[in-house]
């Protein structure tokens, strides 16, 4: 049976971490130093949580009003955004501010379990209109596609990303071969058809000069699958 002294023992280590908790919350609860923006708040718990249920988004919006979030600061001054920066907090189904953020740096065994945006989060109708926040890369690959980014990607992560080959070249018959074969160096956003074929550029251009067709840079163009036959979208010798 514990002796009376070790129970007070216990009780004065509980009441002493009980107190600390109140007089040093940031350093005896909180999961990591608060962004620097908030540091004016660092020892003041309750400007966010909520006693007993936690953060409150209410307590959030006190002060980021929802309608100025990306457009201007806590105090109504004008924010200096990046020119592909979109302000997109106004377009969500809720204020759940705990859904994407955390003050909090968080202790770094935790670090890969942070929260980051969901596409859930917007309203249905916005969804598909992913140029609306987000820029294309600027590759070729990529202005041939357009807006249409759900061909290839989805809104759960950017990688990895399905591109459907056969829209632009079918790879069927001989040329069912590996990337590198056609984009030398890694680089998909070039190919090269005589990697494989024997006959030289300067045979293809006089071939191909014979039935009026100048450009012969982007085979894909005409010959759009492994059969060696113009396919579709063939054009004449207008081509430059």
């Amino acid at each position: 049976m514990i002796r009376r002294w070790a129970l007070w023992l216990i009780v004065l280590n509980l009441c002493g971490l009980i107190a600390l908790t109140f007089a040093w919350p940031h350093l005896m609860v909180a999961p990591g130093p608060l962004i620097p923006a908030h540091k004016a708040i660092a020892g003041d718990c309750f400007a966010c949580h909520a006693p007993f249920t936690g953060v409150s988004a209410n307590r959030c919006t006190a002060c980021h009003k929802l309608p100025d979030i990306g457009i201007r600061t806590t105090t109504g001054a004008p924010i200096g955004r990046k020119a592909n920066a979109i302000a997109f907090h106004q377009s969500l189904t809720q204020a759940n501010c705990t859904a994407c953020h955390s003050d909090h740096s968080g202790p770094r065994l935790v670090a890969a379990s942070q929260r980051s945006f969901a596409h859930t989060l917007l309203k249905p109708e916005l969804r598909g209109q992913c140029a609306t926040c987000h820029r294309a890369p600027p590759t070729a690959m990529h202005a041939q596609s357009g807006k249409n980014c759900a061909a290839c990607h989805s809104q759960t992560a950017w990688k990895p990303a399905t591109f459907d080959h056969s829209r632009f070249f079918a790879l069927t018959g001989p040329h069912k071969t590996s990337c590198s074969t056609c984009h030398t160096g890694g680089d998909t956003s070039r190919y090269t058809c005589f990697s494989c074929h024997e006959h030289q550029p300067a045979q293809i251009r006089a071939e191909h000069a014979e039935e009026g067709i100048r450009n012969i840079e982007n085979c894909a163009r005409c010959h759009r699958s492994g059969s060696g036959e113009g396919g579709e979208g063939r054009e004449g010798g207008d081509d430059d």
